[in-house]
């Protein structure tokens, strides 16, 4: 269904406000404050909405998944931000549809097929064009982080994939949202301490990320978890740079590029023959691909 594809891609067109809300509604220099308010108040209220908590094996799979969907990824994240240009660390985030690809022919039995590694390869193209500069300068640590950043969201989605939760989705996306705040917050407090005094913009700016940037959108991108292939819901992640692109455009005044235009597009076209290539080889009959 077309809904199985729209609905999902609305998650990383979501993320990416962020960067706009981040420098104009947040305070300066508190990136793991923005992923914690980000992500804790959004998992308690889903948790208290669905009066719903793990069972079994779900109590350390909604552990290792709010690791690395977010208590791993947004450190990794904001890094790679502090250190490198916002153009580098996209374009070296952008690689996660091929690590997904590779993860799901490892443990979904998923084939890896040339059409997908061509899209994925576009879709690294079509990120650069449109937000890497030429005096962009490399930085081996936040690359790291970046290249860091996008393994770890990968495994999340793989395994997320191949893990079934029982649970209705709001519930298995707060579970993951609370683990991830929860490993979040000692590293906030020690690495920035306590929160500073906040003005009304800042309380909006949290406000907006809990509940749009990750309440509704990470709703959104599990539902792609679970009911497209891992590799397709990856490819929906670059609709992130081209969002943050146009909003800079529309809203801050940026210059918009005949090269930014053409990355979008190609971005874009990978996007579209990634989503229409067919579905993904039936898994192993190992029992390896959903548990």
């Amino acid at each position: 269904m077309l809904s199985n594809r729209l609905l999902p891609a609305l998650g990383p067109a979501i993320w990416g406000t962020t960067y706009y809300v981040t420098t104009e509604w947040l305070p300066p220099d508190r990136p793991l404050l923005a992923g914690l308010l980000r992500a804790l108040p959004a998992g308690l209220l889903l948790v208290a909405v669905t009066r719903r908590l793990p069972a079994g094996d779900w109590w350390w799979r909604s552990l290792v998944l709010g690791a690395l969907n977010i208590g791993a990824f947004f450190p990794l994240l904001f890094l790679a931000a502090y250190r490198l240009p916002g153009g580098v660390a996209a374009t070296v985030g952008a690689v996660q549809p091929l690590v997904v690809a590779g993860l799901s022919a490892a443990l979904l039995g998923q084939r890896m097929t040339l059409r997908v590694s061509l899209a994925a390869i576009a879709g690294v193209a079509g990120v650069s064009l449109l937000v890497l500069r030429a005096n962009a300068a490399l930085d081996w640590l936040g690359v790291a982080a970046a290249l860091g950043g996008a393994v770890v969201m990968a495994f999340g989605t793989v395994l997320g994939k191949r893990w079934r939760s029982p649970a209705p989705l709001l519930a298995t996306t707060g579970w993951q949202l609370v683990a991830g705040g929860l490993l979040l917050l000692p590293v906030t407090l020690l690495l920035e301490g306590p929160p500073p005094a906040l003005t009304a913009a800042n309380v909006a700016g949290y406000a907006y990320l809990a509940v749009f940037g990750a309440a509704v959108s990470y709703s959104l991108w599990f539902r792609g978890v679970r009911v497209l292939p891992a590799t397709e819901v990856a490819f929906l992640g670059l609709l992130s740079p081209v969002v943050a692109t146009a909003v800079g455009w529309l809203v801050l005044g940026q210059d918009l590029t005949a090269a930014q235009v053409a990355g979008a597009v190609v971005v874009l076209a990978a996007l579209v023959v990634a989503q229409t290539g067919g579905r993904a080889a039936t898994p192993r009959a190992s029992g390896l691909a959903r548990r």
